[in-house]
């Protein structure tokens, strides 16, 4: 594998004297039915089976000989995965309290501190969840203010693949562009351009940092820390992380010159209303500008990259489909027309739901979740797992579960119709996680997705450039945290 050529024989050698030196931390299979798994070597654990680039394909490759629940040692790094859909509801739906930890890993330490909603623990993570449902619901999240927000930006972002005029560009960036400004509005309570020189570097360091969370070298840095100064990806991501905050910093200053709680105008402005309020009554709560930097950074980069990913999902399969396409711009053409869709059209419109939503089981956005951990000891399905342990609740093995999905791993919209062409939910559909870790901008994503995916398709046909036919185009998806698709290019043909 490329990645084994960063360690030294003298770094291993060093590694090897603090692994006889450490503690002898495993547990004692004899004591405990811990859940199976592969056999260890010294040091590097299972590291030499696991694909680090994609983690996902080798622990769901393992959970066939292993069975659905199974530990692994990467490094110092023990854990459970857990996968296919009965197993992970089990765990984070039915034991939601005893699975609602978030891991402990040396990256998310450095890079969190504890703050924020995403990687934060304990009472700050109740706080700053219970304070952003609600915030953002005031915002308008699931109604019709919000929903104004993205017929405008709608609007904005079909006038602006119309001047390309049919000839062959990157999608992605106005795309991710247009979706990110949802929340940048309730963020900052304005809207960026796309070309804004501010707007797009915000746009790279999110990207960039998220790709960067999920490569072999943040894998190696969590397994092995002391290999930090060889490996500069967690570097780059904290120097970026910093930059992103000095610019949310100057931020609120300036919105506390203009403070009113009588005219609320963002996200922001909530935040430090309330701030103030628990600063008068003299208490150490949760409400301080570590807080709030983090929360919007984990806002803004959760409400950018997921969304905006599946996004650039949908329309290269409706380049690489072309039938399923013309379906779903019939089912506008006869439910909705030439008028602006609206929210309430999805009920209406069951096959470009199914298609939407066999989007997101195909683009597997988030395969391996994010880590959490046990809050207690727990017997789980016979096996004994103890308090603290790291739990991979694989999205990618019930997005992909055989026992769920008749075609799970081709595109098949079918998997979210009956017999009739009526929509259908469908349990293991997960791509949000599930349990007390949800998605907070679950309900927004979906809104978002609905109204983007349906007013370009409306407007366009989306074909591959010329010389490419359907058939050259690549899904495989991207290496990172969250997996986009490879960047594409696309023409988008005005429908007449």
């Amino acid at each position: 594998m490329d990645w084994t050529g960063t360690i030294s024989i003298v770094l291993l050698f060093i590694l090897a004297i603090m692994f006889l030196l450490k503690k002898n931390s495993s547990r004692n299979n004899s004591s405990h039915n811990l859940p199976p798994g592969p056999k260890t070597i010294p040091i590097l654990g299972n590291l030499h089976m696991m694909d680090l680039k994609r983690p996902y394909r080798t622990m769901i490759k393992l959970s066939k000989k292993y069975g659905p629940i199974f530990r692994l040692r990467l490094g110092f790094q023990e854990m459970v995965v857990l996968t296919g859909y009965e197993t992970v509801k089990e765990a984070l739906v039915n034991q939601a309290d005893a699975f609602a930890e978030r891991a402990s890993t040396p990256f998310f330490k450095e890079f969190a501190k504890g703050f924020g909603i995403i990687f934060s623990h304990g009472e700050n993570w109740k706080a700053m969840r219970r304070f952003t449902l609600s915030t953002l619901r005031d915002y308008g999240m699931g109604r019709k203010t919000i929903e104004d927000k993205i017929i405008e930006e709608c609007s904005v972002l079909t006038k602006t693949i119309k001047t390309y005029a049919g000839k062959p560009f990157e999608i992605q960036t106005v795309t991710t562009a247009a979706v990110s400004n949802i929340i940048v509005s309730i963020l900052l309570g304005k809207r960026y351009e796309y070309e804004d020189a501010t707007f797009l570097r915000l746009l790279k360091i999110i990207s960039e940092n998220i790709r960067l969370s999920g490569t072999p070298n943040i894998a190696l840095y969590n397994m092995f820390p002391i290999l930090g100064f060889l490996l500069g990806s967690h570097k780059k991501v904290i120097n970026n992380r910093n930059e992103f905050q000095d610019f949310m910093q100057t931020t609120f200053i300036e919105y506390l010159k203009n403070l009113d709680e009588n005219d609320q105008r963002s996200f922001i402005d909530s935040f430090l209303i309330r701030q103030r309020e628990e600063n008068k009554k003299m208490t150490n709560g949760y409400f301080h500008n570590e807080n709030l930097k983090a929360v919007v950074g984990n806002l803004f980069g959760a409400g950018t990259e997921t969304t905006g990913g599946t996004l650039s999902w949908a329309i290269l399969l409706m380049m690489k489909y072309p039938e399923i396409q013309s379906k779903v711009q019939e089912e506008i053409a006869s439910e909705i027309g030439i008028r602006q869709p609206t929210i309430e059209d999805r009920t209406k419109m069951p096959y470009t739901d199914a298609v939407i939503h066999e989007v997101q089981r195909f683009a597997d956005i988030v395969p391996t979740n994010l880590p959490h951990a046990t809050t207690m000891d727990i017997t789980f399905k016979g096996f004994f797992i103890p308090k603290g342990m790291q739990i991979i609740p694989l999205l990618s093995s019930v997005l992909h579960d055989e026992s769920q999905w008749e075609k799970p791993y081709q595109f098949y919209p079918e998997h979210f119709l009956d017999s009739e062409g009526k929509f259908v939910k469908r349990d293991a559909f997960m791509p949000f996680s599930a349990g007390r870790r949800i998605c907070a901008g679950e309900t927004l994503a979906k809104m978002e997705l609905f109204l983007f995916f349906t007013s370009l398709l409306q407007k366009f046909t989306f074909q591959p450039p010329p010389g490419t036919s359907k058939n050259d185009l690549d899904l495989t998806p991207a290496v990172g945290f969250t997996t986009p698709p490879i960047p594409y290019k696309t023409c988008a043909i005005p429908c007449s």
